[in-house]
Parts: C-alpha cells; sequence; structure tokens
C-alpha cells in the first residue's frame, strides 16, 4: 500500500517501517525485530501483536534491497534451462521447482536459452546482479553440460544434467531421474510376462549421429542408460536384444515408419520403445496392418507422458519424474551448503495395457 503525502495533488510514497512503526507506537528497531522474527530481544507479545497489525492494516511490504544487505541473502533463486519452458511435457520441472520455493517463502525467476550460449551467459550475469542466493540449471533432456561460472556464495544445482568430469570431481549437486534403472525395469516386466529370445529396442541413432536435429544433435543420456539398463538384465537371464532398431528421429512418424519395416518379415514378441511417441507410432502402423497389441506384439517405452494415457490399450510406460526432479533440486539449492552427489529419482511403471505373453509360435 502507498500512503498519501500532505500537501501533494495526489501523491504518495510506499509504506516504510517507520510508519508501521509510529502507527504502533513503537520504536523503528522494535518493528524491525517483529517482522523480521528475531528472538533475540525481549519484546511483550502483546507489542508484537500491535505491530503485525498495524503492519497489515497498512499494508506493508518488506524491502528486498535492504533485506538482502541486512542478512546477506535475497530469498530470490534462478531457473535457468535450455528448451524446458517451452516443451508441454518437460516444464513440469518448472512448476514442481517453483512450488517449492513459494513453499519456503522463496522467489523463482525463470528464464530459457534455447541452448544458445551467448544468451545463457548474458542472463546469468544478469540474474547474479539481482542478488539471487542459488540457481536451478536444467536441461530438457539428460546430457552432460558445462558448468555455469557463478560467484562464491551462489549456490548451484543440475537438474536432469551431469558435468562432464563427473559430480564428484566438481563439488557439484545434481538431481536426474534413474534411466539406468528405468532400462531394467522395462526389461524385467517383459520377461516376467514370458518374453525371452525375441525382445528388439527402437530408438537408437544410425552410425554418425548422436541425437536428434530438433535439439542441435546434442547427445541425451537417457538413450545410453536406458539400453545399459536393459542389456544387463537380459545378460542376467541368458539373454540379449534380438535386435536394435535406429532411427534418426524421437517422433510419432519416426515409430510409424519403422515399424512398417518389421511387417511382413518375423516379428519381434516385444518391441522396448526409447519414448513414447515412438511407441504411439509402432501402434498407429501395426493397428494399420492388423497386429494387435499387446496380442501379437508387447510394448512397452519411457517417458510416461500423456500420451501413454490416451493410447488403446494405455501404454506401459516408465515416467520421468519431472514435477519431483524440480521439487528436489529446489530442497537441494535452498540448502545453505549442498552436498556434491546425484540424486536418482526412480521412474515408476504406471498402466501394462500393452504387455501380455509372447505368442505361441
Amino acid at each position: 500500500m502507498n500512503i498519501q503525502e500532505p500537501g501533494g495533488a495526489g501523491a504518495t510514497r510506499r509504506v516504510r517501517l517507520a510508519d508501521v512503526a509510529a502507527a504502533a507506537g513503537v520504536s523503528t528497531s522494535a518493528a524491525s525485530f517483529v517482522l523480521n522474527g528475531r528472538t533475540d530481544q525481549r519484546i511483550p507479545e502483546e507489542t508484537k501483536e500491535r505491530v503485525r497489525r498495524a503492519a497489515e492494516e497498512l499494508g506493508y511490504r518488506p524491502n528486498a534491497t535492504a533485506r538482502t544487505l541486512r542478512t546477506g541473502t535475497s530469498g530470490a533463486y534462478a531457473f535457468v534451462s535450455d528448451f524446458i519452458s517451452s516443451t508441454s511435457v518437460a516444464n513440469a520441472m518448472v512448476r514442481g521447482a517453483l512450488r517449492e520455493l513459494d513453499a519456503h517463502g522463496a522467489l523463482m525467476f525463470a528464464v530459457e536459452t534455447q541452448g544458445n550460449a551467448d544468451m545463457e551467459r548474458r542472463l546469468i550475469e544478469q540474474l547474479v546482479d539481482r542478488h539471487i542466493d542459488g540457481v536451478i540449471y536444467a536441461s530438457m533432456f539428460t546430457r552432460h553440460v558445462a558448468i555455469p561460472e557463478l560467484p562464491a556464495g551462489v549456490r548451484l544445482v543440475l537438474l536432469n544434467c551431469l558435468p562432464p568430469a563427473g559430480v564428484a570431481d566438481r563439488g557439484v549437486t545434481a538431481v536426474v531421474p534413474d534411466e539406468l534403472g528405468a532400462g531394467r525395469a522395462a526389461a524385467q516386466v517383459l520377461l516376467t510376462a514370458g518374453h525371452r529370445d525375441r525382445i528388439a529396442f527402437l530408438g537408437s541413432f544410425p552410425d554418425g549421429m548422436s541425437g536428434g536435429q530438433e535439439w542441435g544433435g546434442l547427445h541425451p543420456l537417457a538413450l545410453d542408460l536406458r539400453v545399459q539398463g536393459i542389456t544387463a538384465r537380459l545378460a542376467e537371464s541368458g539373454l540379449a536384444l534380438a535386435e536394435s532398431i535406429p532411427v534418426t528421429g524421437w517422433d510419432i512418424a519416426d515409430g510409424q515408419a519403422a515399424a512398417e519395416t518389421l511387417v511382413g518379415a518375423a516379428l519381434p514378441s516385444a518391441i522396448i520403445c526409447a519414448n513414447d511417441r515412438l511407441a504411439l507410432g509402432v501402434m498407429r502402423a501395426l493397428r494399420r496392418y492388423g497386429v494387435r497389441v499387446p496380442e501379437d506384439l508387447s510394448l512397452v517405452s519411457f517417458d510416461g507422458s500423456q500420451l501413454a494415457d490416451i493410447t488403446d490399450p494405455p501404454l506401459a510406460s516408465l515416467a520421468l519424474p519431472l514435477e519431483g526432479m524440480g521439487r528436489h533440486a529446489a530442497l537441494r539449492v535452498l540448502e545453505d551448503a549442498p552436498s556434491p552427489t546425484v540424486e536418482l529419482l526412480p521412474m515408476p511403471l504406471g498402466r501394462t495395457g500393452t504387455i501380455a505373453p509372447p505368442p505361441l509360435p
């Protein structure tokens, strides 16, 4: 709220701490002690209540700059990402971080760089000038990133990404999904259903290609880790993938095109897809050729996106815990000194509508 200035034609000014003190009949220092929650001064409870009531009635808001100078902290944090805010699924990480920081009375600035290094450097410099206490540095998909340069005292937590040299060596905290564990779980659910030597993987990249063109060819660690988990679990049972089917993209059309090359040949009993979009494309193609899912072929995928709920039958997909990852990153950046560690969040398997025992020969 603003206060009307005497003698001014409509002139107003912001409510100051001195106004609250005057309205409550106390000194400015006493009002400051009360409103900042200080307990090292003996102030009667009735006086505290009078100060709080005066602050509420006047609409007093503390000066953030003064608070920063006094405490050395601003209560403000930055969420710096590459493509997350403009991605319908991954932006759940932003939501999770925002909700957790808000629950702790903190402010969050969210900026997106679109993968532009110069823009990232400029945005971080501007945020540091605003005396942020920490940075959540996030990636749309799990990958290695260069650690941003931050002044001493500004905390850093990586979200859905890892530093090139390893977290322990760089003194950085990272929150990432357990992609390796998800790969193992994908293999396990098929093994439990009775699948053995006719399990295929769809979603690897051709030789010489490191990542999708949409994301500038950046290589997703998720792909490697998911495949490692799958192959490790199969190997424990003396099995291996029947084939790995390459694609040049991870969209619905790519899955559809890949599945069409399989029809007419000996179909695998199950396909593990790198993501839900590929799986939806596979389902569309198979339906066109009269191949039933899951009666004739089982499907498992990753991400747990909304696509998994709209397929018929519902797609078996291991879900990325995106909002939970955002919340965990926020909790870590709120710590006075986040310990260097990699926090792995499990990827739960939702519905299993596309999994059935393999068809009889």
